[in-house]
């Protein structure tokens, strides 16, 4: 998103103001605090409350047409944008809808503001961290955290969406957050992956889901009621920002029918079906030449024909002015005005629809009707959050306040989302953990030893505190510290001497290095996938003279080729920690000494520095093609060596899995007349062909696996279940898909059964030439770890 402005400093302990609030509140009843004098005044209060969209026992899209129907065409088109001005002569104030909170409630965006009673709020671990976890339990509760306290028939003890409405009770906040961002993380090099669940379309469009229903937490007659309103972004094939000279704002993404239906889409359609969104954010490249912003193939037909959206559409931060004035793709303004809302947005972040929309209408080439149907989209999300229902405090939810805000509950939730988050990606000689009694002095060194700002990543808010790595190995152990380089970008002349003193000195020496926001972030790609400068360097000379055992922690969001680690004796351990949040140096200690046994996985694939040497980022292609030498992209179809494939990750335990049970055979039913394009088939002669989806019987087909899960090792673990299932020969060049995925907890020398059904129409399809899903028919084999089981999709052809 664009327009992001300089953050305001951060402090590495709880802020005084926190403190001293605090303390005002436990000194006072919380009904003291109803935030009156901070927040704007609520529409429909006094004489409006008459009006009939005030009246809350009114069908909502009948209060949407009493409002529309009283608004001057000037009025209207100042509603289309995210700055919306008031209508004083209807009591309605003016309201900002660009908020965020990808992972915690942000200060980017001009919807929120920190200071007087919410200095800050709690900051989970970047996206890309959470999606390690595989959790999608976690990835709900980080969106809501339910406890037995009740407000309005929902759970009271909310995480982000507490905190959100919590703000905006005090007026310091919106109720309309663009988040999540669920592009798939196509490229190593892409500045924005970090915000993302990574690289399956499978997990991505799980933890879209998830997160939305967390934040969102309908309520009310036919959970139509919105807690608040998130936002799946940004659709869609968004994936580079600025690399080599090619940046968002002209990229024409090519790409196939194939790819877009069974990879680029498949998050968005779950978020919108699956979780029921409030709002889909277009992005700012084109796809084959057409301007997400301007599709109506994307927009109208797709998002809201086929998936169903019931919320709005919005435009990326100017992305419907930078489809005229960079990409040229229309002639005037109003034809780019025109085109945007004929093909289905409804709000545009940003102010051109407001500048060029009433010259659009006059010259007739959008109609006044055509802006009503955008505002409805607009106006239905906000009386869906209570917007126009009088008095927010008399409202569900309306005693939130800040005492709600960085709660204890909620920091060690952050804590415990770092936790699982945390991929160990090796141990030789089970060096780690660490014991504190044997390792009582740790030399702890790199640019990210003392992190604070760079543990949250991009989009993150004011945290409630901060523990870095040193003060959270601090806990365990004496520590000297030197940083070895003077930021990430290690370049020139570094104290690299002084860290090689420190690591002779200590028992154990533990390097935190990686990247940070100045080397992959909006705006910014890589170029490489080495450590950045003389990193390299440092590592390895400190792991030559550290006395004792040496652990490296890599804090980043995109994947690094550390392939020298890898093979270097010296380095014992390598963790990977992301971006790990408020709580990232406590998370890292806990890890490190054992205090938490890691059970995280790789969500991307983490490809060698000679794949990016010679695969462009501009190739949108997912598919290898052997014939021009061109490698594919991630686990499903790149065909290359890897540094650490996607899915890995080890433990301080070991596990041991065998299937309890798993079908040899599965009918696949088809639907109706359907059924007559193969009436007079055998199930034997279907074998090797391909059925429609939409031409089999879909609810309720699944393939049911028990697998048993035993702790072989001497201490307690979470192991994450991971199943995929590789096609019949010949389909799709699919070398396997995700197809399932469970977090379980067993305790040392114990044993779990995890039951797994897999979706057969939504698990084992793929997308033809033409993309359209097919189901392929004849042998499929299941693999669990080491395990493989085979299973046959038979059809079952009907006569009518």
């Amino acid at each position: 998103m664009a327009g992001v402005g300089k953050r305001r400093a951060l402090r590495r302990h709880i802020p005084l103001p926190y403190l001293l609030s605090a303390l005002v509140l436990l000194l006072s009843p919380l009904r003291t605090f109803n935030g009156a004098e901070a927040r704007p005044a609520f529409a429909c209060q006094g004489e409006f409350a008459r009006l009939p969209f005030c009246w809350t026992r009114m069908p909502i899209h009948n209060r949407v047409k009493d409002l529309i129907g009283r608004l001057t065409l000037q009025e209207k088109i100042r509603l289309l944008v995210n700055n919306a001005a008031g209508v004083p002569r209807l009591g309605i104030s003016g309201y900002e809808w660009w908020s965020e909170a990808l992972h915690g409630v942000s200060n980017v965006g001009p919807g929120t503001k920190f200071g007087g009673a919410f200095p800050g709020a709690t900051s989970f671990p970047q996206v890309i961290l959470t999606a390690a976890s595989f959790n999608d339990t976690l990835w709900e509760e980080i969106g809501k955290y339910s406890s037995n306290a009740r407000v309005g028939g929902v759970g009271a003890l909310q995480v982000v969406s507490d905190e959100a409405r919590a703000m905006y009770n005090g007026g310091q906040a919106g109720l309309t957050y663009w988040s999540p961002n669920v592009n798939i993380f196509r490229d190593p090099r892409w500045g924005r992956g970090q915000e993302t669940p990574g690289e399956d379309p499978i997990v991505a469009g799980r933890y879209a889901a998830s997160y939305v229903r967390g934040l969102q937490q309908p309520y009310g007659y036919e959970a139509n009621r919105l807690k608040v309103a998130a936002c799946c972004k940004h659709y869609t094939a968004y994936d580079l920002d600025n690399w080599k000279g090619t940046d968002r704002f002209h990229f024409n993404a090519r790409v196939t029918k194939q790819d877009l239906e069974d990879t680029f889409d498949v998050p968005f359609r779950a978020c919108v079906v699956e979780g029921k969104v409030a709002s889909v954010m277009c992005s700012y490249n084109q796809v084959d030449g057409v301007p997400t912003c301007a599709d109506p193939n994307l927009l109208l037909n797709t998002i809201r024909g086929q998936w169903h959206l019931n919320g709005y559409i919005v435009s990326d931060c100017d992305s419907v002015g930078v489809f005229y004035s960079a990409q040229h793709y229309t002639s005037t303004p109003e034809d780019a005005a025109a085109d945007a809302i004929k093909a289905g947005l409804d709000l545009d972040c940003g102010p051109f629809l407001a500048q060029h929309t009433e010259g659009a209408v006059t010259q007739g080439k959008v109609s006044e009707l055509q802006v009503d149907y955008a505002l409805a989209n607009t106006i239905t999300v906000q009386m869906r959050l209570g917007m126009f229902d009088g008095d927010p405090f008399k409202q569900p939810f309306g005693n939130l306040g800040p005492r709600d805000v960085c709660t204890p509950a909620h920091q060690n939730l952050a804590l415990h989302a770092a936790h699982q988050g945390i991929v160990l990606l090796k141990n030789d000689r089970r060096v780690l953990p660490l014991s504190p009694s044997r390792y009582r002095t740790v030399a702890v060194i790199g640019p990210n030893s003392d992190a604070t700002v760079a543990m949250i990543g991009n989009y993150a808010g004011v945290p409630c505190g901060y523990t870095s790595p040193l003060q959270g190995i601090g806990r365990y152990a004496k520590t000297i510290h030197q940083a070895g380089c003077g930021g990430v970008a290690c370049a020139g002349n570094q104290p690299i001497d002084a860290a090689v003193a420190a690591a002779q000195a200590a028992d154990a020496t533990i390097l935190v290095m990686g990247l940070d926001q100045s080397m992959e972030r909006e705006m910014t790609d890589r170029v490489h996938l080495l450590l950045p400068g003389r990193q390299q360097e440092l590592v390895s000379k400190v792991a030559t003279a550290s006395r004792g055992p040496t652990i490296l922690v890599l804090m980043c969001g995109g994947p690094l080729d550390v392939t020298f680690a890898k093979n270097d004796p010296k380095i014992a351990g390598i963790l990977w920690v992301g971006y790990p949040g408020q709580a990232g140096g406590a998370a890292i200690a806990d890890v490190i000494f054992g205090t938490h046994n890691p059970g995280g996985k790789l969500p991307v694939t983490w490809y060698p520095q000679a794949f990016v040497d010679k695969v462009p980022m501009t190739e949108m292609a997912m598919r290898a093609d052997p014939s021009r030498g061109y490698p594919g992209r991630s686990y499903r179809f790149y065909k290359g060596p890897v540094v650490f494939p996607f899915g890995y990750g080890l433990s301080y335990t070991s596990f041991a899995h065998s299937i309890a049970h798993a079908p040899a055979a599965v009918p696949l039913p088809l639907d109706g007349r359907r059924a007559a394009l193969y009436s007079n088939a055998s199930s034997d002669a279907l074998v090797g062909r391909a059925v429609r989806v939409t031409h089999t019987r879909c609810d309720g087909i699944t393939v049911g696996l028990h697998v048993d899960v035993k702790n072989t090792g001497d201490r307690d673990g979470t192991h994450t279940l991971l199943v995929f299932v590789s096609p019949p020969a010949g389909h799709s060049a699919l070398e396997k898909q995700l197809v399932a995925f469970e977090s379980v907890h067993v305790p040392a020398q114990s044993h779990a059964r995890v039951k797994l059904d897999v979706d057969v129409c939504k698990g084992l399809s793929f997308a033809d030439a033409d993309g359209i899903r097919r189901i392929p028919i004849g042998e499929h084999t299941v693999h669990v770890g080491d395990l493989t089981h085979t299973f046959s999709l038979q059809a079952l052809p009907t006569r009518l």
